[in-house]
């Protein structure tokens, strides 16, 4: 059982289904070739959705684990591309850390603009969050849109945008496959994905919890 206080279920009740359902993944989820870390962050992944193809499908960049623990412990803020996001994060986790989520995609702003150059809106909600200065050192979490996340990858090819952390989970049939293979390729920036049309704003929310959970551990043990 977690010593964590912060980042558990309110109740004992809750928090020993949690752990009961945890336990039922790693038995039944068999061999995987991840670490400790990105262990809990997979078995959370799993969880969330009752999918045992997430142990394989998930990558992670070598240090992405760390960069997100340390991210977290620096009160990143994270920039998602979508509400269902903001709105699946844990309020009292995040404020623990000092943490604000920020989504762009429904504000007038990024909708004009999207219209004017026939784009999309989630291409000039991420515009948005550079030009609020939110990527540079901040956590990009991408559930939905594959033009969000090209974008980001384009921003820090052409533009030296660097975040913390990127978890680009996309789900689709048009270019989220492919946005997940360009996000892999970048060498500087620590990123999560899952290969292939796989993803899900409900697995970007797993993924980060799971990151709060290894921060507060972290926290715990000096």
């Amino acid at each position: 059982m977690s010593n964590n206080t912060q980042t558990e279920q309110l109740t004992q009740a809750g928090r020993q289904i949690e752990h009961d359902s945890f336990a039922i993944v790693d038995r039944e989820a068999g061999s995987h070739a991840y670490s400790d870390g990105q262990w809990q962050i997979v078995r959370r992944m799993i969880h969330a959705t009752a999918d045992f193809e997430f142990n394989g499908l998930t990558a992670f960049s070598d240090n992405a684990v760390e960069a997100g623990i340390q991210a977290i412990l620096n009160g990143a803020p994270i920039v998602a591309d979508v509400e269902m996001i903001c709105v699946g994060l844990s309020q009292p986790r995040l404020k623990h850390f000092g943490i604000r989520s920020h989504q762009f995609i429904a504000d007038d702003d990024v909708i004009e603009a999207a219209k004017q150059i026939n784009s999309t809106r989630a291409v000039q909600a991420m515009r948005k969050a550079r030009r609020l200065g939110l990527l540079d050192d901040g956590i990009v979490a991408v559930g939905n849109a594959p033009t969000a996340l090209l974008e980001v990858v384009r921003m820090i090819d052409e533009e030296v945008v660097k975040p913390a952390l990127i978890v680009g989970l996309p789900v689709g049939f048009v270019s989220a496959a492919e946005s997940k293979e360009a996000l892999s390729r970048l060498q500087d920036v620590p990123w999560i994905i899952t290969r292939g049309r796989k993803g899900g704003s409900t697995l970007v929310v797993a993924a980060l919890h799971a990151l709060l959970s290894l921060a507060e551990s972290r926290q715990k043990s000096g």
